[in-house]
């Protein structure tokens, strides 16, 4: 198996820190497959002294960007146009065949199997199913394969702005060629998606194999509380990300991938995430360690031991903004539009 590997891609030291728990996350689930991480030039060297420690390689990649902001603009997601940076992986031709996975994806479970689908192998897209989603998807290798990718870009640009917009374009026959090259939908689960069709999370969500954390908020971007085990956000927080599998990225950043970086970050301050209550000895840039870490077990019993913060509650909206906030992808998960309360609106429905 050393000619096949999951890639993933990093533009900065925050999808680093995703792409250390995505990488821990695979090992952890005894993968035999190689791990690539991808990295771009803003990734610090700490930070990439740790991708070394967790992946088997760590490739320095120039950064594409679409270039195309009317587009991006579109889609209010100026962010996304540095993704054309994951077409480098398709140069990766030491090896036969790989499996790309997003940064601000994680492992539940071992998917090697998906190293027995063909190019281009990827899950509906839950926004457009007729779309794949490219935060998971099987490919070969190829310099020919490369160099088209770039020309279309060139040309064409991207319907979306981004890389799923070209990739989707590119390999436009998946919806309808060959229905072996779906992957089904719990090998990229979009923590989104889980709201918007909870009677299907309920029934199949237990057979989860990867979940991608979409929308801008990532995991990263939350604060982690060791003494009380919750995960905060800010107060402008529309939380998508399901708490169970926010704790699960949490545990093994805390308890794996932070010593990590302790160590090679060494007397240079980071931001850790960990809100911890500062000893009297301690100097100001000096982080203890997380000592008090949120269990797997505690996990695996969903959230009865373990909370989410909830943001402050918003003024009253009507239903009109509340329809617009829900169509941008901004539903109010952690507050009138929680799990909870759309599980209560279904039971009462249905009775």
């Amino acid at each position: 198996m050393a000619d096949q590997a999951f890639v993933t891609l990093a533009t900065n030291d925050n999808y680093s820190k995703g792409a250390m728990v995505l990488g821990k996350s695979l090992r952890n689930h005894k993968t035999s497959r190689k791990l690539v991480a991808l990295i771009g030039p803003h990734v610090t060297e700490p930070a990439r002294e740790v991708l070394r420690k967790i992946y088997d390689e760590v490739r320095l990649v120039d950064v594409l960007d679409s270039g195309d902001t009317a587009h991006l603009a579109l889609m209010k997601r100026p962010d996304l146009g540095v993704t054309f940076t994951k077409l480098h992986c398709w140069t990766l031709t030491h090896y036969s065949k790989c499996v790309f996975m997003d940064a601000d994806t994680l492992a539940l479970a071992n998917v090697d199997e998906l190293f027995d689908r063909e190019e281009l192998s990827a899950a509906p897209d839950p926004g457009w199913p007729d779309c794949f989603n490219s935060g998971v998807f099987v490919f070969r290798p190829s310099n020919e394969t490369y160099g088209k990718l770039i020309q279309r870009c060139t040309e064409n640009g991207s319907f979306d702005g981004g890389d799923q917009g070209v990739l989707n374009s590119f390999f436009s026959n998946w919806a309808t060629q060959d229905i072996a090259k779906h992957l089904p939908f719990i090998y990229n689960l979009s923590s989104i998606a889980i709201y918007s069709y909870l009677p299907a999370f309920k029934q199949y969500g237990g057979d989860a194999k990867v979940v991608h954390f979409l929308g801008k908020m990532k995991p990263w971007n939350y604060s982690y509380d060791a003494k009380s085990r919750t995960v905060k956000g800010d107060s402008q927080d529309q939380s998508t990300l399901h708490p169970s599998y926010l704790l699960q990225w949490w545990d093994i950043y805390s308890s794996v991938v932070l010593p990590l970086m302790k160590e090679h970050y060494g007397n240079q301050p980071f931001y850790t995430g960990i809100d911890e209550p500062k000893q009297p000895s301690e100097t100001p840039h000096h982080h203890p360690p997380a000592h008090d870490h949120c269990r797997q077990e505690e996990i695996h019993h969903g959230v009865s031991h373990i909370h989410v913060s909830m943001p402050p509650q918003h003024p009253s909206i009507s239903s009109e903004e509340r329809k617009q906030k829900w169509e941008q992808g901004q539903a109010d998960y952690m507050g009138m539009d929680s799990f909870d309360n759309i599980q209560r609106k279904l039971d009462s429905f249905l009775n």
